[in-house]
């Protein structure tokens, strides 16, 4: 896969299939559900060793937010193929699950159709789809979500009424006491959000949580100066609820939970120049490092205990010892 130009579902997904036949011992083919129109959720696992805690990555709820899965299969490859320290370091010691288009009916609808297609494909009357990320049993249509289904952030009749959001929860819960970080990755507005989206008051960790997020906020502004604010989602871009990481944060108790509004500010909004996929993507891979790094540094991370300069250490004095030998 290369970072100059946007992918159809069914490239990303068959490049999922070669990730687990070239990585057999590492990369594993998951499934977060079903999508109405009969979809697979497709996703993958990269884990170097039982008992390690998770991170997951959700990507392209929102289907006309390309950048999205575009920067979690760049995250994903990294993982894999990075000879970066810290990298290696974040691949060993934890399990991601990884989804790079959840809502795979509305991602097919933006390729073929109409490129600013937000919703799934449900028909509801004369319209269609429901906004996936306002579907969610959390809040569900108290701030942001409509009941009219002609608007783009229709809630749904009720919540968890899309086999995407339902099965995909469910997914989610089964690995619920073992994810101590999840992000959310949507467009554009270069911010990285907190839960949640009905209130402007600090709970649960929100003081940790933005620290965390205002340090890996300044890493990702290294390579190319781009700025991102950090704060909840009432505070930072607008009253909204029925998502994902609200649900996550509140239902299964995630220690760090984010959601990445990634570039740009407005010029181009969600059609994002394919120029501009590789540097996006890098310096958010800078800031995954740096999350990680400061999760572990207030305590909230615990990693396996793998160690790439201990193991590199090791190789070195063995290498060492035998040349003393000869």
């Amino acid at each position: 896969m290369r970072w100059d130009g946007y992918y159809n579902l069914s490239s990303i997904n068959a490049w999922i299939d070669d990730l687990a036949a070239e990585y057999p011992k590492i990369v594993t083919v998951i499934t977060g559900g079903t999508s109405y129109e009969g979809r697979t959720i497709k996703g993958l696992r990269i884990s170097h060793g039982q008992g390690r805690r998770v991170i997951f990555l959700e990507g392209g709820i929102h289907s006309r937010e390309w950048i999205s899965p575009a920067t979690v299969n760049y995250i994903t490859n990294e993982l894999l193929t990075s000879d970066n320290e810290e990298t290696k370091f974040a691949a060993h010691n934890f399990d991601w699950y990884i989804f790079p288009v959840t809502n795979p009916d509305g991602y097919v609808w933006s390729f073929e159709n109409f490129r600013m297609w937000r919703k799934n494909r449900r028909p509801v009357g004369e319209h269609f789809g429901i906004d996936l990320n306002r579907n969610w049993d959390n809040n569900w249509m108290v701030e942001g979500a409509s009941s009219n289904p002609a608007r783009d952030d229709y809630a749904g009749a009720e919540p968890f009424s899309e086999p995407e959001t339902k099965s995909l929860s469910e997914f989610i819960a089964s690995i619920g006491d073992r994810i101590d970080m999840y992000l959310s990755f949507h467009s554009y507005s270069q911010m990285l959000l907190l839960p949640f989206g009905n209130t402007t008051a600090p709970l649960a960790n929100y003081h940790d949580a933005r620290e965390i997020g205002i340090r890996a906020m300044g890493a990702l502004s290294v390579k190319y100066g781009t700025q991102y604010r950090t704060g909840n989602i009432a505070e930072t871009i607008y009253l909204a609820t029925g998502g994902s990481v609200d649900w996550v944060k509140e239902e299964l108790k995630v220690p760090l939970v984010y959601c990445y509004e990634l570039r740009d500010n407005g010029t181009y909004g969600f059609v994002l120049p394919p120029a501009q996929i590789l540097p996006n993507n890098l310096e958010v891979m800078d800031s995954i490092l740096e999350l990680i790094f400061q999760a572990r540094r207030f305590g909230y991370l615990q990693s396996s205990g793998y160690s790439v300069n201990a193991s590199l250490v090791f190789i070195v004095a063995a290498l060492l010892a035998k040349f003393l030998q000869d």
